[in-house]
């Protein structure tokens, strides 16, 4: 991605200094029962702090490379509750906040796990970050390659794989979803063109990762044009549609993707209560069924019932389908004999960090 296309994302491109450095360290409290635990524990642990009872605000000052440990420590002292609702703020030196200060106030418990976020922020800044590929295939006949999904994986320095699951916890954890989604978007696109890819790219996004789509997406299929990847080859995928605080944000983003001429994808279909509703808000171009609704669905008929449903109203709407997880011989004779478009899962082929040619493990 050119120096040019980076500039277009200031906050997702932005990554927080370290937790280093001497200051002080500035805690707002919900109630004053937390404020009283929060100056106990600092007293007992010897700390230097001061108190500003009319603001519930407790001041502890902080030697040179010691915030991250005093950070860590004072979650401990309150309920999980109470640390999400204490503000924090760390200033550096003796000065008191100001208004440029106030955008970068957080949770007490993002401060405590950014503190151990440490190696996730090297990650990004290192450009350790890769993605594995898991191909998407015909489901009458599973030799045919449709697309391939990018998986988003972290490297060690010693080039040990990290999973998405611990980074995207984290990220959320230490309000850092913003750069990692935006890092794992750029990252499948590049390792696309590094494999020469020639199917479709199936791209997941978080939709809260995305503040405004006229802004925050620029860098994003700026880096799709440079790479000379044709749009109607990019299908955008939608994940954690269910966490969507706002349908009309989501809609925003599906319509801002649809205007750059790309598809998109809605995963996870049945995993949440609202993903039906989402169908006729956002009216997908290809909808994922949810792997936990197709694992045995050939002996469960609940399951059965639910997910042929799902089939003939994405069939009647003109939406192709994915049936994810498929594992088992008879999952796939299932989906195949329900009408399903495509399917994906382990029975076919794991992620791999070199797309796949030709599918390996099954083509009955």
């Amino acid at each position: 991605m050119s120096d040019a296309t980076a500039r277009l994302c200031g906050r997702c491109q932005d990554l927080p200094p370290k937790l280093e450095g001497g200051g002080r360290l500035f805690l707002w409290c919900p109630l004053g029962h937390s404020f009283g635990k929060l100056v106990a524990s600092l007293r007992e642990a010897g700390r230097e702090f001061q108190v500003r009872p009319e603001a519930q605000c407790v001041v502890a000052l902080v030697a040179e490379g010691d915030l991250g440990r005093l950070a860590e420590s004072l979650p401990g002292a309150l309920t999980e509750e109470e640390v999400r609702g204490t503000r924090a703020l760390f200033v550096a030196g003796e000065g008191e906040p100001g208004l440029a200060d106030y955008p970068r106030v957080g949770s007490l418990r993002q401060l405590a796990t950014l503190a151990q976020a440490g190696w996730l922020v090297d990650m990004m800044k290192e450009q350790r970050l890769t993605s594995h590929f898991q191909p998407i295939v015909h489901a009458q006949d599973t030799r045919r390659i449709f697309a391939h999904e990018a998986l988003l994986r972290g490297r060690e320095r010693d080039g040990a794989l990290v999973s998405p699951g611990r980074m995207m916890q984290t990220a959320r954890d230490a309000d850092l979803l913003f750069q990692l989604d935006l890092a794992a978007r750029t990252t499948a696109i590049r390792e696309a063109v590094r494999h020469r890819l020639n199917t479709h790219l199936f791209i997941n996004f978080t939709p809260t990762a995305i503040y405004d789509p006229a802004y925050c997406l620029r860098s994003t299929v700026a880096a799709i044009s440079e790479a000379g990847i044709p749009p109607q080859a990019v299908v955008f995928e939608v994940i954690e549609s269910d966490q969507a605080a706002d349908p009309k944000h989501l809609k925003g983003i599906i319509n801002y993707y649809r205007q750059a001429g790309f598809r998109v994808a809605l995963d996870d279909l049945g995993a949440g209560y609202s993903s039906l509703n989402l169908i006729h808000q956002l009216r997908p171009d290809i909808v994922k069924l949810d792997m936990e609704l197709v694992r045995d669905v050939h002996l469960d008929p609940y399951k059965a019932a639910i997910v042929g449903k799902m089939l003939e109203i994405a069939r009647q709407l003109g939406i192709q389908t994915v049936a994810e997880g498929i594992e088992t011989p008879e999952e796939l004779r299932w989906v195949r004999t329900h009408g399903v478009d495509f399917v994906q899962g382990y029975l076919i082929a794991r992620p791999q960090g070199a797309p796949a040619e030709a599918t390996p493990y099954f083509t009955g």
